[in-house]
């Protein structure tokens, strides 16, 4: 295991304290569990975007013609009816 220095501001320190105490681990134990947790999230959405784009799409949602959503219920009638009789023969 490698030994690394790094600094801390006194809130971040209290926290770790206080969590570590709470969870009765070590702190170094409490900070490789919070970095790996952020690691495996680093992919994903933050609140904040996820908010921004469900405000984004119900923004849009409502501007889609009714035209479209009626054709796309036929065209994907459309569509399973040609796959269907473009299917091989039976013989």
């Amino acid at each position: 295991m490698a030994k690394l220095t790094f600094s801390l501001d006194e809130p971040t320190v209290r926290a770790l304290e206080t969590t570590a105490e709470r969870l009765a681990k070590p702190k170094s134990l409490v900070v490789r569990e919070a970095i790996a947790d952020y690691a495996a999230r680093a992919g994903q959405l933050t609140e904040l975007e996820r908010r921004r784009l469900l405000k984004a799409f119900d923004a849009l949602v409502p501007v889609i013609p009714a035209s479209a959503r009626r054709g796309a219920g036929a065209e994907i009638r459309k569509l399973r009816r040609e796959r269907r009789e473009s299917g091989r023969t039976r013989g």
